[in-house]
């Protein structure tokens, strides 16, 4: 069973009660170009240890574990 991360303030207005974000809301809740994220996935396949879900044509974050990383706590 998973427990329940605290979203930042930030980041529970960006995710609108959404599970997944796209990589603008991604980008903007970590404070970096969308660009950065989108060329990090592509080298690695990852960004800053967050792996996406791809629908279509877009990259999905996933709201939990940014909050992992935005609370300082391993991505892991």
């Amino acid at each position: 069973m998973r427990s329940k991360v605290p979203l930042p303030p930030v980041l529970a207005e960006i995710a609108a009660g959404r599970d997944h974000v796209k990589t603008a809301e991604f980008a903007k809740a970590i404070n970096r170009a969308s660009q950065t994220i989108r060329k990090n996935y592509c080298l690695t396949g990852e960004c800053f240890g967050i792996k996406p879900v791809k629908v279509g044509k877009f990259l999905l974050w996933p709201v939990a574990r940014i909050a992992i990383l935005l609370n300082g706590d391993s991505a892991e």
